[in-house]
């Protein structure tokens, strides 16, 4: 009991509102006279709902909660609907609107990857307390939690998500919403950490949840967890991920963290790694060196002809891209340009320049 308490006490704490939700079939309870009186102690904005008031016939039994001094309760039947959207505009009557347009500038990592990997025990780690329910049954985590690690000075976004299923094996409702939710998640990220299950190793699941990362062009690490289980020498953490980069196709230039949740082994390498990646996202080349540099390359190794035998040139690269690195090439026969030489130059972009973690994208324009 204490500690439930503990936690309802942290929540208050961290929360813009509070929504105190307490059953009418229930009535009140011991619980819900501690909770009510955190809640007036916390001097923060509230709404009392009283849940399963299915018909206005069941509104009287509301007015039993009077007693918890927290004004007129709202009461609603969340099974049924009923009265949500009165209860969406009473909640939000006094939201601020964000006149400013400001953007959020903090780092933001959604933690993603199958059920049971430890995506939750990864995050209660870093946290340093528990925020998310962990237990060993796949699928604890239903929706995509958002919490603020402070690191050295630094607020960083942490996003732990539920773990994204075969779409053959999604048959609740619910987790078909959990699966919406995370990929919203990691749409909204700016580096997703892919954790893999270290006793099993990266599986046909885990390659499309790094090509739904890669198709939104978010900065991916991935994080080989439970290590703490694996048998181990000297040379293993080496061979598994040389294994995992052979099996990750065009996808080797992403980096591997070897962590245990558990024992807290290397999770704060996840965060720095996290960093390096951004940064990398942000990088920008000037375009004379990019262009002194590529041109260097495609000299060496020209693109080969079109179909009709025409000589396709290549004679300006610039970089373009806020949020992520995009390569402009523009060429005298840019639709010529085969997909295996787009591949050459995406590699010599890597060759010389760092961008380990971060999907490049290469367009070519007529000159």
């Amino acid at each position: 009991k204490c500690n439930k308490r503990f936690t309802t006490y942290e929540r208050i704490e961290e929360a813009d509102k509070i929504v105190f939700v307490v059953d009418v079939k229930d009535g009140v309870t011991a619980i819900d006279r501690d909770v009510a009186h955190l809640i007036r102690s916390s001097g923060k904005p509230y709404l009392l709902v009283v849940n399963k008031v299915d018909s206005e016939h069941q509104e009287a039994f509301a007015h039993e909660f009077h007693s918890l001094g927290l004004g007129e309760p709202f009461t609603l039947s969340a099974s049924v609907g009923r009265k949500s959207g009165d209860f969406l505009d009473e909640l939000t009557a006094d939201f601020p609107e964000n006149l400013t347009g400001e953007e959020d500038t903090r780092l933001k990592i959604a933690i993603v990857g199958r059920p049971n990997v430890g995506k939750s025990s990864l995050t209660n780690a870093l946290l340093g307390f528990d925020r998310s329910l962990v237990t060993d049954i796949p699928g604890t985590t239903r929706d995509s939690l958002d919490s603020v690690l402070k690191y050295y000075g630094e607020e960083i976004i942490l996003i732990d998500t539920a773990g994204l299923r075969k779409r053959t094996k999604v048959k609740e409702g619910i987790e078909f919403f959990s699966a919406v939710r995370t990929l919203k998640a990691i749409s909204e990220c700016d580096v997703a950490v892919v954790m893999v299950d270290g006793t099993l190793g990266i599986e046909k699941q885990d390659q499309k949840i790094l090509d739904e990362a890669v198709s939104r062009r978010k900065g991916i690490l991935i994080v080989v967890n439970k290590w703490d289980l694996v048998e181990k020498d000297s040379n293993t953490a080496p061979r598994i991920e040389k294994y995992l980069k052979e099996n990750m196709g065009l996808l080797d230039y992403l980096p591997v963290v070897f962590t245990s949740a558990l024992t807290k082994q290397r999770i704060f390498k996840v965060i720095d790694s996290c960093k390096e990646i951004n940064a990398r996202r942000k990088f920008k080349i000037p375009t004379s060196d990019l262009n002194e540099v590529m041109r260097a390359e495609i000299e060496r190794i020209p693109p080969p002809s079109a179909a009709n035998g025409r000589e396709i040139k290549i004679k300006y690269i610039t970089q373009a891209g806020d949020h992520y690195p995009v390569f402009l090439f523009f060429a005298n026969y840019p639709k010529n340009i085969p997909e295996s030489y787009g591949r050459f130059l995406e590699n010599m972009l890597r060759k010389h320049y760092d961008f380990v973690g971060v999907p490049l994208t290469l367009a070519f324009k007529e000159k």
